[in-house]
């Protein structure tokens, strides 16, 4: 049986998992010989720290302090975008949606969920544009108002309705984990994403936002090639005991309760490649800007990806 098959359950077959009806496959990798993760370092522009920096100057930091990439949001003055890539020899290998919050593509407003589409095909054009091979789509959000099931149905439509465009373009569509209520375990994510039978619908894993309610390893090892693209980020389960949940992620890399090595391990088993792109949502304000890229960010996932 093929993955897209044996996982093809989606919106209305899903609670078979709940009834045991379904033998979900895993990796076994074990014996498989473990390469080194090279992957490539970019930083996504949205957390660069406030300050007064122009977009070069944002773009010739990264690239001092070591970084090969920046994903961007979508939406950016293009002619601006490229001028700085030249400059500085970043490419950009990840495009944010930009409007995923403000208009997602599960409002019950058919203008809301237009504009969101627009943003989503904005983000398309833009990564096409920069040499970009995924988008970063956060689905839809769940609430007291837009239930689950309705979350679920609305934005597989809306994006069925880019796929075309994404295949014209080369671009995948990556949806990501984030705290929205929504595909909240790695097996219905991997339904979610085979629903589509699409390689131009995978998806985006942020390794600090599962940290809450899982396992980042085993969750890889769950999605293994539907994983398009990584966000690297830290979170403290102790911190967000102790003083509330968004201060678990106030923590720097490696002083969290991030597994690392265990991490590493299994983006190696499932032979993850290409880029790893730092998402700090946190900087300690005595800490210089430059500093904090170069010795905290960029320097800290060379330790983590070398384990």
């Amino acid at each position: 049986m093929q993955r897209k098959d044996f996982l093809k359950i989606g919106f209305t077959g899903f609670a078979g998992i709940a009834a045991g009806g379904l033998k979900f496959k895993t990796l076994s990798l074990t014996d498989t010989p473990l390469d080194d993760l090279n992957l490539k370092k970019a930083f996504m522009l949205d957390t660069f720290p406030s300050g007064e920096y122009s977009l070069l100057q944002k773009f010739e930091m990264l690239r001092s302090a070591g970084f090969e990439g920046v994903e961007p949001p979508g939406g950016l003055e293009r002619s601006a975008v490229k001028e700085a890539m030249e400059i500085t020899g970043l490419e950009i290998p990840s495009i944010v949606v930009s409007t995923h919050w403000s208009h997602p593509l599960s409002s019950p407003d058919p203008e809301v969920r237009g504009i969101g589409r627009g943003g989503l095909e904005t983000a398309l054009y833009d990564a096409h544009e920069y040499g970009a091979k995924t988008v970063l789509l956060v689905p839809g959000v769940v609430n007291e108002e837009v239930s689950y099931n309705q979350v679920y149905k609305r934005s597989q439509e809306e994006i069925r309705n880019a796929i075309p465009l994404a295949e014209e373009l080369g671009v995948v569509i990556a949806v990501e984990n984030v705290w929205n209520q929504f595909l909240l375990s790695p097996m219905e994510a991997a339904a979610y994403v085979d629903d589509f039978d699409s390689p131009w619908v995978g998806w985006y894993f942020d390794i600090g936002n599962v940290m809450n309610y899982g396992w980042p390893e085993q969750w890889i090892r769950i999605l293994g090639e539907r994983i398009k693209m990584i966000h690297i980020k830290e979170f403290s389960r102790e911190k967000r005991d102790n003083e509330g949940l968004w201060k678990g992620f106030e923590v720097n890399y490696m002083e969290g309760d991030n597994n690392w090595p265990e991490i590493v391990k299994a983006l190696k088993e499932i032979g993850y490649s290409g880029y790893g792109i730092a998402e700090p949502p946190y900087k300690d304000p005595n800490t210089p800007t430059d500093i904090w890229l170069e010795e905290i960010i960029s320097g800290r996932m060379d330790k983590i990806f070398s384990l």
